[in-house]
């Protein structure tokens, strides 16, 4: 996993509330065994229409938001249906950061786990900065070290996340690499146990 100190990014906002996991990545793209790939269906239904052609009325379609990586939602993001895809293809599709005032359990966590950074923000600011993105350009800065989020307003808000999380991010970590520190110990039980 690619360790992330901190990013700044084009934001893209998504005023929905309820996201699930099936609108992020429909159930029909799942049968590729590999974590890439996935991008190419993110919000699927929403970007295209029936025949496969872009819905300019769905406005990630729109080139302003061709490079955005930062993610900003409504309430209750990722809920659904349980799948890693998710996260895979936000990531895929070039997010990196998702704020929203709440996500489910499962999403929440399968982010972490695959180095998408999800953050809690208060609905307040959620909405002033969908708002501020829908109308104009708007980059923020996320620190993961200082637990900081700068606008380019030089507006600063403080988040928390959870340490354990924040530590695997900024280290690169995943559970196989958190595993394989304590190789040396592996291997001496199972000398011990041969």
């Amino acid at each position: 996993m690619e360790a992330i100190k901190n990013h700044t990014g084009l934001v893209y906002p998504l005023n929905r509330t309820n996201v699930d996991t099936d609108q992020i990545i429909p159930k029909q793209f799942l049968k590729r065994i590999e974590r890439t790939g996935f991008g190419q269906f993110l919000f699927y239904h929403w970007r295209f229409d029936d025949e496969g052609n872009k819905r300019e009325s769905f406005s990630l379609n729109d080139p302003k938001y061709e490079h955005a990586s930062i993610l900003i939602a409504g309430d209750n993001f990722g809920c659904g249906s349980s799948r890693e895809h998710a996260p895979w293809s936000l990531m895929d599709f070039g997010f990196r950061v998702i704020i929203a005032p709440s996500f489910a359990d499962i999403f929440y966590n399968n982010s972490f786990k695959n180095g998408l950074v999800p953050i809690k923000v208060d609905e307040e600011q959620v909405n002033k900065w969908l708002e501020q993105a829908a109308q104009s350009e708007l980059t923020l800065t996320v620190d993961l070290e200082e637990k900081t989020i700068t606008d380019n307003n030089n507006l600063q808000i403080a988040f928390d996340i959870p340490e354990y999380n924040r530590q695997n991010l900024l280290n690169g970590w995943d559970e196989i690499a958190l595993t394989l520190q304590l190789e040396d110990k592996i291997s001496k039980y199972e000398q011990t146990t041969l």
